[in-house]
């Protein structure tokens, strides 16, 4: 991964959490219990979603903390090692963020939803590819296969095999799977320069995008959600020191705050993401029978409040209580973004704070890491968390809030507490300049 590739891709995401995420970006759940009862008992109502929601929330987080190893090296950062400490580099990527903007919102006047999708889309493709290639290429070291034989005459009969097989076996479950195969082969041959791992993780990349294009159900949205989370914490993580990262967080919840309370100009862009169903977010489903394919339409375009309908004095309610209108089943909605941010700071405290204490093993299959920078990076989550509890709080009371105020607040609290009993508060600071 070349700087150029890994900078556009934190500035794509960059720009999908602060547009589009920002936009789309809702907690909805039942307010069933709000009418009475206090705090306590419309929590107690929503327990099964705000759960399930804290869980992806840390899943998220530790599956990219697995990675960091592999990517916490020059190579990997968006700007290089020396780019890690300057602020110029953020400062380009706020720029970055808004001409996108200014693009998406021209696109969108100009009816040309179809550029949209793709940036949004290939913002998710980029991040999964880099979140999977670990782990597909862990599993073929564990399957024992770590590489595929060159083109031998062989292998040249078994790919006439499998075309005359899928001519013998039509059925549709048969033919699928041999057609799969086929289409590794094949494209290992036009690849065969590359490792076999990247192929696979190239397939399978493609395969979850397809799939959540044409079949966005919940399920379907969380696990691909996990794993692009997972990549994109990863990437910022390792790219700027956690001054910086933290500089950014309290920019975003400024701005975050700015946006549901102040701005009207983002109802524009919000309607033009929810008009394309884009669902860059995470579902924590009250019932394993909802479905977000049904739902679509009333939960993300014209959505049915039992607390009073919208607000336009207030038009885009971040986080929100609301009771969706089908049978009685709701979800909770949680845009990515609110995961990747306090995400970012505990990948950027593993890579970049004083590597000391306890070598420490099983804690990534990629690589080793250090107690104390540990330490300090799960005290960051179970920050993110406080604060995400204090959010669930609001958002069972029916209360609109901007969500990054208090999770980045409850992050940025943990990274300086645990800091100062793991490392010494003096060693929470990097030296950063501008240029």
């Amino acid at each position: 991964m070349n700087d150029q590739t890994s900078g556009l891709s934190c500035a794509i995401w960059w720009w999908a959490r602060t547009g589009q995420g920002d936009m789309a970006l809702e907690v909805r759940a039942s307010m069933s219990a709000g009418g009475g009862g206090g705090v306590l008992a419309a929590m107690k109502d929503q327990w099964a979603s705000m759960t399930g929601m804290a869980f992806m929330f840390v899943s998220t987080i530790l599956i990219g903390l697995s990675i960091q190893p592999l990517y916490n090296i020059p190579e990997a950062r968006a700007f290089g090692e020396e780019g890690a400490s300057k602020g110029a580099y953020v400062a380009l990527e706020l720029a970055m963020i808004g001409i996108f903007t200014i693009v998406i919102i021209w696109l969108a006047r100009k009816g040309r939803d179809f550029f949209i999708k793709a940036i949004v889309l290939f913002a998710l493709w980029m991040s999964l590819f880099y979140a999977l290639q670990p782990y597909v290429a862990l599993g073929m070291i564990y399957s024992g296969t770590t590489e595929i034989n060159p083109v031998v005459p062989f292998i040249l009969v078994t790919y006439v095999a499998l075309i005359f097989s899928l001519y013998r076996y039509p059925k549709k479950k048969q033919s699928i799977s041999l057609a799969f195969l086929f289409g590794i082969a094949l494209i290992h041959l036009m690849f065969s320069e590359i490792p076999f791992f990247v192929v696979l993780t190239l397939l399978f990349s493609i395969g979850a995008i397809w799939l959540l294009h044409i079949f966005p159900e919940w399920y379907v949205v969380n696990g691909v959600g996990i794993m692009v989370g997972a990549g994109v914490v990863t990437l910022i993580g390792v790219s700027f020191v956690p001054v910086l990262i933290i500089g950014f967080m309290i920019v975003a919840a400024i701005y975050d705050h700015w946006a549901v309370n102040g701005s009207k100009h983002m109802l524009e862009l919000a309607d033009t993401m929810i008009g394309l169903k884009l669902p860059v977010l995470l579902v924590a489903p009250k019932s394993t029978n909802y479905s977000f394919i049904d739902e679509e339409d009333s939960v993300m375009s014209e959505p049915n409040y039992e607390s009073g309908g919208m607000d336009w004095d207030d038009p885009v309610p971040h986080l929100e209580s609301a009771k969706v209108k089908k049978g009685g089943r709701d979800a909770l909605f949680m845009g990515l973004g609110d995961v990747i941010f306090p995400g970012m700071l505990v990948i950027s405290s593993v890579s970049f704070l004083p590597q000391t204490g306890s070598e420490i093993t099983f804690f990534s299959a990629f690589g080793v890491m250090y107690s104390d920078p540990l330490i300090v990076g799960l005290g960051t989550l179970l920050g993110g968390l406080l604060g995400y509890l204090a959010l669930m709080t609001q958002v069972a009371m029916g209360k609109p809030q901007a969500g990054l105020p208090l999770l980045n607040g409850g992050s940025i609290l943990g990274y300086l507490v645990s800091g100062y009993f793991a490392l010494g508060i003096g060693n929470l600071w990097q030296d950063i300049t501008f240029f």
